[in-house]
Protein backbone atom coordinates (compact mmCIF):
# COMPACT_ATOMS: atom_id res chain seq x y z
CA UNK A 1 0.00 0.00 0.00
CA UNK A 2 0.91 3.13 -0.76
CA UNK A 3 1.55 5.98 2.22
CA UNK A 4 -0.90 8.57 2.72
CA UNK A 5 -0.44 12.08 2.43
CA UNK A 6 -1.94 13.52 5.26
CA UNK A 7 -2.48 17.15 6.55
CA UNK A 8 -3.07 19.12 9.25
CA UNK A 9 -4.96 22.11 8.43
CA UNK A 10 -4.07 25.32 10.95
CA UNK A 11 -5.77 28.13 10.47
CA UNK A 12 -2.36 30.82 11.91
CA UNK A 13 -4.55 33.93 11.92
CA UNK A 14 -8.01 32.66 13.78
CA UNK A 15 -5.46 31.20 16.28
CA UNK A 16 -3.31 34.26 16.36
CA UNK A 17 -6.97 36.13 16.90
CA UNK A 18 -8.09 33.91 19.93
CA UNK A 19 -4.81 34.16 21.67
CA UNK A 20 -4.82 37.81 21.69
CA UNK A 21 -8.58 37.71 23.03
CA UNK A 22 -7.08 35.74 25.74
CA UNK A 23 -8.89 32.26 24.63
CA UNK A 24 -7.25 28.53 24.25
CA UNK A 25 -6.60 26.88 21.37
CA UNK A 26 -5.71 23.79 22.93
CA UNK A 27 -6.73 21.76 19.60
CA UNK A 28 -2.74 22.33 19.03
CA UNK A 29 -2.46 18.79 20.90
CA UNK A 30 -3.13 17.13 18.27
CA UNK A 31 0.36 18.21 16.67
CA UNK A 32 1.46 16.33 19.88
CA UNK A 33 -0.15 13.48 19.04
CA UNK A 34 1.34 13.23 15.56
CA UNK A 35 5.01 13.77 16.64
CA UNK A 36 4.54 11.34 19.39
CA UNK A 37 4.21 8.56 17.10
CA UNK A 38 6.30 10.34 14.22
CA UNK A 39 2.96 10.01 12.16
CA UNK A 40 4.40 11.67 8.98
CA UNK A 41 2.30 14.58 8.07
CA UNK A 42 2.15 18.42 6.83
CA UNK A 43 0.65 21.18 8.54
CA UNK A 44 -0.79 23.09 6.01
CA UNK A 45 -3.08 26.88 6.18
CA UNK A 46 -4.88 28.65 3.95
CA UNK A 47 -2.73 28.99 1.42
CA UNK A 48 -2.24 25.11 0.66
CA UNK A 49 -3.02 23.28 -2.28
CA UNK A 50 -5.49 20.82 -0.05
CA UNK A 51 -6.05 18.26 -3.23
CA UNK A 52 -2.51 17.28 -2.86
CA UNK A 53 -3.44 15.57 0.19
CA UNK A 54 -5.39 12.20 0.38
CA UNK A 55 -6.73 13.21 4.24
CA UNK A 56 -7.14 16.33 5.60
CA UNK A 57 -7.36 16.73 9.16
CA UNK A 58 -9.01 20.24 10.20
CA UNK A 59 -7.28 21.26 13.63
CA UNK A 60 -8.30 25.02 13.55
CA UNK A 61 -10.95 26.90 10.65
CA UNK A 62 -11.95 30.05 10.67
CA UNK A 63 -15.85 31.04 9.60
CA UNK A 64 -15.11 32.81 7.03
CA UNK A 65 -16.67 31.86 3.41
CA UNK A 66 -13.44 31.55 1.19
CA UNK A 67 -11.75 28.71 3.98
CA UNK A 68 -15.14 27.07 3.81
CA UNK A 69 -15.59 26.98 -0.06
CA UNK A 70 -11.51 25.68 -0.17
CA UNK A 71 -12.52 23.25 2.03
CA UNK A 72 -15.85 22.09 0.46
CA UNK A 73 -13.85 21.90 -2.56
CA UNK A 74 -11.27 19.75 -1.24
CA UNK A 75 -13.71 17.22 -0.21
CA UNK A 76 -15.96 17.25 -3.14
CA UNK A 77 -12.61 16.20 -5.17
CA UNK A 78 -12.23 12.78 -3.55
CA UNK A 79 -10.56 14.06 -0.22
CA UNK A 80 -11.53 13.04 3.40
CA UNK A 81 -11.62 15.59 5.69
CA UNK A 82 -11.83 14.48 9.39
CA UNK A 83 -12.49 17.33 12.37
CA UNK A 84 -13.02 16.80 16.09
CA UNK A 85 -16.04 19.05 16.76
CA UNK A 86 -14.78 21.75 14.56
CA UNK A 87 -16.36 22.78 11.16
CA UNK A 88 -18.40 25.68 11.77
CA UNK A 89 -18.53 27.58 9.05
CA UNK A 90 -19.40 24.62 7.16
CA UNK A 91 -22.74 23.65 9.46
CA UNK A 92 -25.20 26.00 7.53
CA UNK A 93 -23.74 24.76 4.33
CA UNK A 94 -24.37 21.60 4.54
CA UNK A 95 -27.99 21.90 5.99
CA UNK A 96 -26.82 21.08 9.96
CA UNK A 97 -27.89 22.30 13.23
CA UNK A 98 -25.98 21.96 16.51
CA UNK A 99 -27.38 19.70 19.06
CA UNK A 100 -27.62 20.94 23.34
CA UNK A 101 -25.84 18.92 24.96
CA UNK A 102 -23.72 18.63 28.34
CA UNK A 103 -20.06 19.40 27.66
CA UNK A 104 -19.00 16.66 29.92
CA UNK A 105 -20.29 12.90 29.33
CA UNK A 106 -19.31 9.91 27.83
CA UNK A 107 -18.69 8.27 24.37
CA UNK A 108 -19.42 4.99 23.42
CA UNK A 109 -17.72 3.56 20.16
CA UNK A 110 -18.47 -0.23 20.07
CA UNK A 111 -19.22 0.03 16.37
CA UNK A 112 -16.83 2.73 15.72
CA UNK A 113 -13.79 1.19 15.74
CA UNK A 114 -12.20 -2.61 15.72
CA UNK A 115 -10.71 -1.59 19.15
CA UNK A 116 -12.82 -2.49 22.29
CA UNK A 117 -12.82 0.81 24.43
CA UNK A 118 -14.54 0.93 27.01
CA UNK A 119 -17.09 4.15 27.40
CA UNK A 120 -14.77 7.50 27.09
CA UNK A 121 -14.91 10.68 28.96
CA UNK A 122 -15.04 13.99 26.99
CA UNK A 123 -14.74 17.68 28.18
CA UNK A 124 -16.25 19.33 25.23
CA UNK A 125 -18.55 18.35 22.41
CA UNK A 126 -20.64 19.89 19.78
CA UNK A 127 -22.69 16.93 17.90
CA UNK A 128 -24.72 17.89 15.09
CA UNK A 129 -28.38 16.68 14.23
CA UNK A 130 -28.61 14.75 10.71
CA UNK A 131 -29.28 17.65 8.44
CA UNK A 132 -31.85 17.77 6.30
CA UNK A 133 -31.23 14.82 4.18
CA UNK A 134 -30.11 16.61 1.31
CA UNK A 135 -26.69 14.30 2.38
CA UNK A 136 -26.19 10.60 3.10
CA UNK A 137 -24.56 10.95 6.61
CA UNK A 138 -24.27 7.91 8.53
CA UNK A 139 -24.01 7.91 12.36
CA UNK A 140 -21.54 5.77 14.68
CA UNK A 141 -21.29 5.79 17.86
CA UNK A 142 -23.17 7.84 20.81
CA UNK A 143 -22.82 9.89 23.88
CA UNK A 144 -24.22 10.40 26.71
CA UNK A 145 -24.25 12.26 30.17
CA UNK A 146 -22.95 8.94 32.02
CA UNK A 147 -21.46 5.88 31.21
CA UNK A 148 -23.89 3.50 31.97
CA UNK A 149 -26.52 3.43 29.26
CA UNK A 150 -27.22 5.40 26.50
CA UNK A 151 -29.30 8.47 27.45
CA UNK A 152 -29.90 10.14 24.17
CA UNK A 153 -29.18 9.11 20.45
CA UNK A 154 -26.45 11.85 19.55
CA UNK A 155 -23.65 10.32 17.49
CA UNK A 156 -19.97 10.18 18.43
CA UNK A 157 -19.32 10.09 14.79
CA UNK A 158 -20.63 11.24 11.41
CA UNK A 159 -19.63 10.15 7.82
CA UNK A 160 -20.90 13.06 5.79
CA UNK A 161 -20.81 12.05 2.14
CA UNK A 162 -20.37 14.73 -0.21
CA UNK A 163 -19.08 15.10 -3.55
CA UNK A 164 -16.29 12.41 -4.00
CA UNK A 165 -15.11 12.39 -0.78
CA UNK A 166 -16.16 12.70 2.75
CA UNK A 167 -16.53 14.62 5.77
CA UNK A 168 -15.75 12.71 9.19
CA UNK A 169 -16.91 14.83 11.72
CA UNK A 170 -16.63 13.63 15.28
CA UNK A 171 -19.54 15.51 18.29
CA UNK A 172 -16.27 15.13 20.73
CA UNK A 173 -13.63 17.91 20.91
CA UNK A 174 -11.39 15.13 21.06
CA UNK A 175 -7.55 17.72 21.54
CA UNK A 176 -9.54 19.89 23.90
CA UNK A 177 -10.53 16.91 25.82
CA UNK A 178 -7.18 15.31 26.03
CA UNK A 179 -5.46 18.71 27.16
CA UNK A 180 -8.33 18.63 29.61
CA UNK A 181 -7.89 15.28 31.41
CA UNK A 182 -4.27 15.73 31.35
CA UNK A 183 -3.48 19.11 32.63
CA UNK A 184 -6.83 20.33 33.79
CA UNK A 185 -9.61 23.04 32.18
CA UNK A 186 -8.03 25.70 34.44
CA UNK A 187 -5.19 27.10 36.22
CA UNK A 188 -5.15 25.54 39.66
CA UNK A 189 -6.06 28.66 42.13
CA UNK A 190 -8.19 26.52 44.33
CA UNK A 191 -8.83 23.18 46.47
CA UNK A 192 -10.29 20.81 44.91
CA UNK A 193 -13.42 18.72 45.38
CA UNK A 194 -12.94 15.91 48.17
CA UNK A 195 -14.14 12.29 47.45
CA UNK A 196 -17.75 11.45 48.87
CA UNK A 197 -16.31 8.31 50.21
CA UNK A 198 -13.82 10.26 52.50
CA UNK A 199 -10.67 8.81 50.84
CA UNK A 200 -9.59 11.84 49.17
CA UNK A 201 -9.76 15.52 51.35
CA UNK A 202 -8.69 17.34 48.37
CA UNK A 203 -9.75 20.27 50.14
CA UNK A 204 -6.79 20.48 52.50
CA UNK A 205 -6.27 24.55 51.74
CA UNK A 206 -3.20 23.56 49.80
CA UNK A 207 -2.61 23.71 45.76
CA UNK A 208 -1.85 20.61 44.82
CA UNK A 209 -1.88 18.83 40.48
CA UNK A 210 -4.66 16.54 41.60
CA UNK A 211 -6.82 19.59 43.24
CA UNK A 212 -7.53 20.17 39.32
CA UNK A 213 -8.39 16.73 37.85
CA UNK A 214 -11.67 15.84 35.59
CA UNK A 215 -12.78 12.69 36.48
CA UNK A 216 -16.04 11.75 38.25
CA UNK A 217 -15.73 10.46 41.76
CA UNK A 218 -18.67 7.85 41.38
CA UNK A 219 -18.47 7.07 37.70
CA UNK A 220 -14.82 6.44 36.87
CA UNK A 221 -13.74 4.51 39.42
CA UNK A 222 -13.70 1.14 40.02
CA UNK A 223 -12.26 -0.90 43.24
CA UNK A 224 -10.04 -3.93 43.59
CA UNK A 225 -11.19 -7.01 45.09
CA UNK A 226 -10.16 -6.02 48.77
CA UNK A 227 -12.06 -2.55 48.14
CA UNK A 228 -9.66 -0.05 47.14
CA UNK A 229 -10.98 2.70 44.83
CA UNK A 230 -8.90 3.64 41.80
CA UNK A 231 -9.59 5.66 38.72
CA UNK A 232 -9.27 3.04 36.17
CA UNK A 233 -8.78 4.19 32.51
CA UNK A 234 -6.39 6.45 31.42
CA UNK A 235 -9.04 8.08 29.11
CA UNK A 236 -6.97 11.00 27.37
CA UNK A 237 -4.12 7.55 25.69
CA UNK A 238 -7.66 5.79 24.94
CA UNK A 239 -8.88 9.47 22.67
CA UNK A 240 -5.36 9.07 21.05
CA UNK A 241 -6.20 4.85 20.61
CA UNK A 242 -9.42 6.53 18.97
CA UNK A 243 -8.46 8.94 16.81
CA UNK A 244 -5.47 7.20 15.23
CA UNK A 245 -7.54 3.94 14.81
CA UNK A 246 -9.80 6.31 12.56
CA UNK A 247 -7.24 7.47 10.62
CA UNK A 248 -5.81 4.08 10.08
CA UNK A 249 -9.50 3.82 8.96
CA UNK A 250 -9.88 6.36 6.89
CA UNK A 251 -6.77 5.36 5.10
CA UNK A 252 -7.36 2.17 4.91
CA UNK A 253 -10.68 2.77 3.05
CA UNK A 254 -8.44 4.69 0.01
CA UNK A 255 -6.01 1.34 -0.35
CA UNK A 256 -3.58 3.19 1.70
CA UNK A 257 -1.40 3.57 5.16
CA UNK A 258 -0.27 5.19 7.86
CA UNK A 259 3.22 4.39 8.95
CA UNK A 260 4.20 5.51 12.65
CA UNK A 261 7.09 4.58 15.23
CA UNK A 262 6.16 2.30 18.21
CA UNK A 263 6.58 3.79 21.76
CA UNK A 264 9.44 1.43 22.49
CA UNK A 265 12.37 -0.11 21.62
CA UNK A 266 12.67 -3.23 19.43
CA UNK A 267 13.59 -5.47 22.31
CA UNK A 268 11.41 -3.63 25.30
CA UNK A 269 7.96 -5.40 25.69
CA UNK A 270 6.19 -2.55 28.78
CA UNK A 271 8.62 -0.12 30.52
CA UNK A 272 7.77 0.68 34.46
CA UNK A 273 9.44 3.32 36.52
CA UNK A 274 9.90 3.51 40.35
CA UNK A 275 10.74 6.97 41.98
CA UNK A 276 11.01 7.45 45.82
CA UNK A 277 10.73 11.07 47.46
CA UNK A 278 13.33 11.51 50.31
CA UNK A 279 11.44 13.62 52.29
CA UNK A 280 12.53 13.20 56.05
CA UNK A 281 16.67 12.15 55.02
CA UNK A 282 17.05 9.40 57.44
CA UNK A 283 20.23 7.15 56.18
CA UNK A 284 18.95 4.13 57.15
CA UNK A 285 15.59 4.61 54.97
CA UNK A 286 18.23 4.92 52.03
CA UNK A 287 20.38 1.86 53.06
CA UNK A 288 17.66 -0.14 53.31
CA UNK A 289 16.18 0.92 50.14
CA UNK A 290 19.35 0.22 48.26
CA UNK A 291 19.83 -2.90 49.60
CA UNK A 292 16.04 -3.48 48.44
CA UNK A 293 16.62 -2.47 45.04
CA UNK A 294 19.91 -3.99 44.55
CA UNK A 295 18.42 -7.74 45.69
CA UNK A 296 15.69 -7.12 42.57
CA UNK A 297 18.40 -6.02 40.33
CA UNK A 298 16.51 -2.39 39.39
CA UNK A 299 17.45 1.11 38.88
CA UNK A 300 15.72 3.58 39.73
CA UNK A 301 15.04 7.61 40.09
CA UNK A 302 15.85 9.25 43.30
CA UNK A 303 14.21 12.53 44.06
CA UNK A 304 15.61 14.42 47.10
CA UNK A 305 14.63 17.51 49.57
CA UNK A 306 16.64 19.33 51.58
CA UNK A 307 18.37 19.13 53.75
CA UNK A 308 18.95 15.14 51.88
CA UNK A 309 21.61 12.68 52.97
CA UNK A 310 25.10 12.31 54.44
CA UNK A 311 27.23 12.64 51.19
CA UNK A 312 28.55 9.05 51.34
CA UNK A 313 24.72 8.66 50.66
CA UNK A 314 24.79 9.85 47.16
CA UNK A 315 28.30 8.00 46.38
CA UNK A 316 26.36 4.91 47.33
CA UNK A 317 23.39 6.11 45.10
CA UNK A 318 25.53 6.42 42.09
CA UNK A 319 27.59 3.68 42.20
CA UNK A 320 24.79 1.75 42.39
CA UNK A 321 23.00 3.38 38.75
CA UNK A 322 20.39 5.42 40.32
CA UNK A 323 19.31 8.59 39.03
CA UNK A 324 19.51 11.84 41.10
CA UNK A 325 16.37 14.13 40.35
CA UNK A 326 15.14 17.13 42.43
CA UNK A 327 12.34 16.95 44.60
CA UNK A 328 11.16 20.62 44.85
CA UNK A 329 9.60 22.04 48.24
CA UNK A 330 7.08 24.40 48.68
CA UNK A 331 5.60 23.20 51.43
CA UNK A 332 4.25 26.29 53.69
CA UNK A 333 4.67 24.16 57.00
CA UNK A 334 8.71 23.64 56.13
CA UNK A 335 8.67 27.43 54.97
CA UNK A 336 8.38 26.74 51.35
CA UNK A 337 7.68 29.29 49.02
CA UNK A 338 6.22 28.97 45.08
CA UNK A 339 8.47 30.84 43.54
CA UNK A 340 10.99 30.67 40.73
CA UNK A 341 13.68 31.18 43.25
CA UNK A 342 12.73 29.06 45.79
CA UNK A 343 12.96 26.44 42.59
CA UNK A 344 16.62 27.52 41.86
CA UNK A 345 18.07 27.81 45.41
CA UNK A 346 17.03 24.15 45.59
CA UNK A 347 18.46 22.98 42.26
CA UNK A 348 21.73 24.72 43.44
CA UNK A 349 21.48 23.05 46.83
CA UNK A 350 21.15 19.74 44.90
CA UNK A 351 24.34 20.45 42.90
CA UNK A 352 26.29 21.11 45.61
CA UNK A 353 25.67 18.13 47.66
CA UNK A 354 25.74 15.68 45.00
CA UNK A 355 28.88 16.80 43.21
CA UNK A 356 26.69 16.53 39.91
CA UNK A 357 26.31 19.72 37.58
CA UNK A 358 22.81 18.16 35.77
CA UNK A 359 19.34 16.68 36.94
CA UNK A 360 16.99 15.69 34.30
CA UNK A 361 14.08 15.16 36.68
CA UNK A 362 11.64 16.74 39.18
CA UNK A 363 9.04 16.03 41.38
CA UNK A 364 7.32 18.49 43.64
CA UNK A 365 7.07 17.69 47.23
CA UNK A 366 3.31 17.00 48.13
CA UNK A 367 2.81 17.32 44.15
CA UNK A 368 2.02 21.19 45.00
CA UNK A 369 1.48 22.83 42.30
CA UNK A 370 0.42 26.41 41.51
CA UNK A 371 -1.63 28.15 38.46
CA UNK A 372 -1.41 26.33 34.86
CA UNK A 373 2.66 26.08 33.24
CA UNK A 374 5.06 27.96 36.06
CA UNK A 375 6.89 24.96 37.01
CA UNK A 376 7.16 23.62 33.46
CA UNK A 377 8.76 27.05 32.57
CA UNK A 378 11.15 27.06 35.91
CA UNK A 379 11.82 23.45 34.45
CA UNK A 380 12.96 25.00 31.21
CA UNK A 381 14.85 27.17 32.33
CA UNK A 382 16.88 25.32 34.82
CA UNK A 383 17.83 22.52 32.56
CA UNK A 384 14.93 20.12 33.92
CA UNK A 385 13.90 17.85 31.40
CA UNK A 386 11.53 15.61 32.76
CA UNK A 387 8.61 16.48 35.59
CA UNK A 388 6.77 13.91 37.79
CA UNK A 389 4.79 15.97 39.85
CA UNK A 390 1.19 15.22 37.84
CA UNK A 391 -0.40 12.27 40.43
CA UNK A 392 -2.32 11.63 43.12
CA UNK A 393 -1.40 12.80 46.75
CA UNK A 394 -4.33 10.65 48.35
CA UNK A 395 -5.26 6.75 49.15
CA UNK A 396 -8.79 7.79 47.08
CA UNK A 397 -7.60 9.29 43.49
CA UNK A 398 -4.89 6.54 42.60
CA UNK A 399 -4.58 5.22 39.25
CA UNK A 400 -4.98 6.52 36.02
CA UNK A 401 -6.15 10.05 37.69
CA UNK A 402 -4.83 12.38 34.86
CA UNK A 403 -6.01 9.74 31.53
CA UNK A 404 -2.43 8.99 30.73
CA UNK A 405 0.38 7.14 31.32
CA UNK A 406 2.15 8.55 28.39
CA UNK A 407 5.24 10.57 28.47
CA UNK A 408 3.80 13.99 26.98
CA UNK A 409 5.12 17.48 26.64
CA UNK A 410 2.21 19.62 28.21
CA UNK A 411 0.11 22.71 26.39
CA UNK A 412 0.86 26.34 28.08
CA UNK A 413 -1.67 29.03 28.57
CA UNK A 414 -3.02 31.18 25.94
CA UNK A 415 -0.82 33.92 26.69
CA UNK A 416 2.13 31.80 25.71
CA UNK A 417 0.26 30.92 22.33
CA UNK A 418 -0.15 27.42 23.75
CA UNK A 419 3.28 26.31 22.69
CA UNK A 420 4.46 22.82 23.70
CA UNK A 421 6.63 23.63 27.18
CA UNK A 422 10.28 21.14 26.17
CA UNK A 423 9.73 19.59 29.20
CA UNK A 424 8.47 15.64 29.20
CA UNK A 425 5.83 15.09 32.24
CA UNK A 426 5.72 11.38 33.61
CA UNK A 427 2.88 11.37 35.90
CA UNK A 428 2.51 8.23 38.25
CA UNK A 429 0.49 6.02 39.35
CA UNK A 430 0.55 5.63 43.28
CA UNK A 431 2.61 5.92 46.12
CA UNK A 432 3.85 3.30 48.83
CA UNK A 433 1.72 0.46 48.59
CA UNK A 434 0.58 -1.15 52.27
CA UNK A 435 0.94 1.84 54.20
CA UNK A 436 -0.83 2.07 56.91
CA UNK A 437 -3.14 4.61 55.44
CA UNK A 438 -2.85 4.25 51.96
CA UNK A 439 -3.89 1.56 49.21
CA UNK A 440 -2.97 -2.21 49.14
CA UNK A 441 -0.86 -4.14 46.66
CA UNK A 442 -4.33 -4.99 44.89
CA UNK A 443 -4.31 -2.40 42.57
CA UNK A 444 -0.72 -3.63 41.10
CA UNK A 445 -2.63 -5.71 38.38
CA UNK A 446 -4.70 -3.48 37.32
CA UNK A 447 -2.63 -0.77 36.60
CA UNK A 448 -0.22 -2.83 34.50
CA UNK A 449 -3.20 -3.96 33.00
CA UNK A 450 -4.30 -0.24 31.93
CA UNK A 451 -0.63 0.66 31.05
CA UNK A 452 -0.06 -2.25 28.49
CA UNK A 453 -3.71 -1.48 26.65
CA UNK A 454 -2.32 1.52 25.84
CA UNK A 455 1.69 0.92 25.88
CA UNK A 456 2.56 3.61 28.37
CA UNK A 457 4.69 4.18 31.22
CA UNK A 458 4.28 2.08 34.75
CA UNK A 459 5.20 4.89 37.04
CA UNK A 460 5.06 4.03 41.14
CA UNK A 461 6.51 6.04 43.81
CA UNK A 462 7.61 4.44 46.72
CA UNK A 463 9.30 6.89 49.77
CA UNK A 464 12.43 5.39 51.31
CA UNK A 465 11.34 6.30 55.15
CA UNK A 466 8.13 3.98 54.26
CA UNK A 467 10.10 1.13 52.65
CA UNK A 468 12.35 1.66 56.05
CA UNK A 469 9.41 2.14 58.47
CA UNK A 470 6.82 0.08 57.52
CA UNK A 471 8.24 -3.23 56.61
CA UNK A 472 4.72 -4.43 54.27
CA UNK A 473 5.54 -1.39 51.83
CA UNK A 474 9.00 -2.87 51.40
CA UNK A 475 6.60 -5.82 50.57
CA UNK A 476 5.15 -4.07 47.87
CA UNK A 477 7.93 -3.18 46.20
CA UNK A 478 9.32 -6.03 45.79
CA UNK A 479 5.93 -7.42 44.91
CA UNK A 480 5.55 -4.85 42.35
CA UNK A 481 8.98 -5.41 40.66
CA UNK A 482 8.53 -9.39 40.35
CA UNK A 483 4.84 -8.83 39.35
CA UNK A 484 5.90 -6.53 36.76
CA UNK A 485 8.63 -8.13 35.75
CA UNK A 486 6.62 -11.27 35.04
CA UNK A 487 4.70 -9.71 32.69
CA UNK A 488 7.81 -8.84 30.75
CA UNK A 489 8.00 -5.18 31.91
CA UNK A 490 11.37 -3.41 31.49
CA UNK A 491 12.57 -0.88 33.79
CA UNK A 492 14.47 2.48 33.53
CA UNK A 493 14.50 5.83 35.28
CA UNK A 494 13.69 8.83 34.12
CA UNK A 495 16.48 9.93 32.71
CA UNK A 496 16.58 6.88 30.67
CA UNK A 497 12.61 7.38 29.70
CA UNK A 498 13.32 10.73 28.53
CA UNK A 499 16.79 9.78 26.54
CA UNK A 500 14.41 7.37 24.44
CA UNK A 501 11.75 9.47 23.94
CA UNK A 502 13.70 12.82 22.21
CA UNK A 503 15.49 10.22 20.39
CA UNK A 504 12.82 8.79 18.80
CA UNK A 505 11.35 12.31 18.13
CA UNK A 506 14.40 12.88 15.94
CA UNK A 507 13.04 9.83 13.65
CA UNK A 508 11.58 11.09 10.27
CA UNK A 509 9.13 8.96 8.15
CA UNK A 510 9.15 9.19 4.48
CA UNK A 511 7.46 8.05 1.09
CA UNK A 512 7.64 7.94 -2.27
CA UNK A 513 6.21 5.91 -4.98
CA UNK A 514 4.85 3.22 -2.51
CA UNK A 515 8.20 2.87 -0.36
CA UNK A 516 8.23 3.86 2.99
CA UNK A 517 11.73 4.78 4.85
CA UNK A 518 13.28 6.28 7.91
CA UNK A 519 15.43 9.12 8.04
CA UNK A 520 16.87 11.48 10.56
CA UNK A 521 19.99 11.66 12.75
CA UNK A 522 18.99 9.76 15.82
CA UNK A 523 22.22 7.93 17.41
CA UNK A 524 20.35 4.97 18.01
CA UNK A 525 18.99 1.93 15.57
CA UNK A 526 15.99 -0.02 18.00
CA UNK A 527 13.53 1.69 17.13
CA UNK A 528 10.47 -0.23 15.26
CA UNK A 529 8.68 1.06 12.31
CA UNK A 530 4.95 -0.03 12.18
CA UNK A 531 2.73 -0.89 8.83
CA UNK A 532 -0.67 -0.95 9.35
CA UNK A 533 -1.71 -3.20 7.01
CA UNK A 534 -5.41 -4.44 5.38
CA UNK A 535 -6.88 -7.36 6.34
CA UNK A 536 -6.08 -9.04 3.09
CA UNK A 537 -2.42 -8.47 3.67
CA UNK A 538 -1.95 -10.01 6.87
CA UNK A 539 0.13 -13.16 7.33
CA UNK A 540 0.65 -15.34 10.06
CA UNK A 541 4.64 -15.62 8.87
CA UNK A 542 5.08 -11.84 8.95
CA UNK A 543 6.68 -10.57 12.32
CA UNK A 544 3.55 -8.18 13.05
CA UNK A 545 1.88 -6.29 16.81
CA UNK A 546 -1.45 -5.04 17.04
CA UNK A 547 -1.78 -1.28 17.23
CA UNK A 548 -4.81 0.63 17.46
CA UNK A 549 -7.42 -2.17 16.26
CA UNK A 550 -4.43 -2.73 12.89
CA UNK A 551 -2.54 -5.75 12.06
CA UNK A 552 1.04 -3.95 11.75
CA UNK A 553 4.23 -5.10 10.29
CA UNK A 554 7.02 -4.80 12.03
CA UNK A 555 10.40 -2.66 10.12
CA UNK A 556 13.43 -2.65 12.63
CA UNK A 557 16.22 -0.59 11.47
CA UNK A 558 16.71 1.74 8.79
CA UNK A 559 17.82 0.00 6.37
CA UNK A 560 14.70 -1.74 6.26
CA UNK A 561 12.31 -0.30 3.58
CA UNK A 562 8.42 -1.39 2.65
Amino acid sequence: MNMAKVGLYFDQEEAEKRWASGQNVFEVFLFEVFEHLRIPYKKIGVNDVLESFDIVLAVLESKQTESDEKLLEYVSTGGTLISYGGLEGLKEILGFDSIAVDQKGYAFLSNVLSQDLPPLRYLAADPWNSGAGLLKVIQKGYISKTNAAADSAVPALQQIAYGNGSIQRWSIKVPRTIVGLQQGTLPVTEDGIPAPDGTANLDENLLKADDGFELDWDMDRSHTETGMPYFAHPYADLWKEAIVGHLFACAAEKSMTVPFIDYWPADVKHVAMISHDSDLNLDESALITLETLKAEDVQTTWCMIAPGYNPSIYEKIKADGHELALHYNALHQDDGVWSEKAFSDQLEWLKKVTGLNHFTSNKNHYTLFEGWGELFSWCEKYGIETDQTRGPSKKGNIGFLFGTCHPYFPVAWADEKNRHYDVLELGFLTQDLNHNTLADSSVIQPFLEGVKRVNGLAHFLFHQYHIYNQPKVREAIVEMIRTARDQEFTFWTSKQVNQWERARRKVVIEGTSGEIKIDGVIGRDDFVLLVPLAANQCSDDEDTVIRFGFQCRKVKTVSNMV
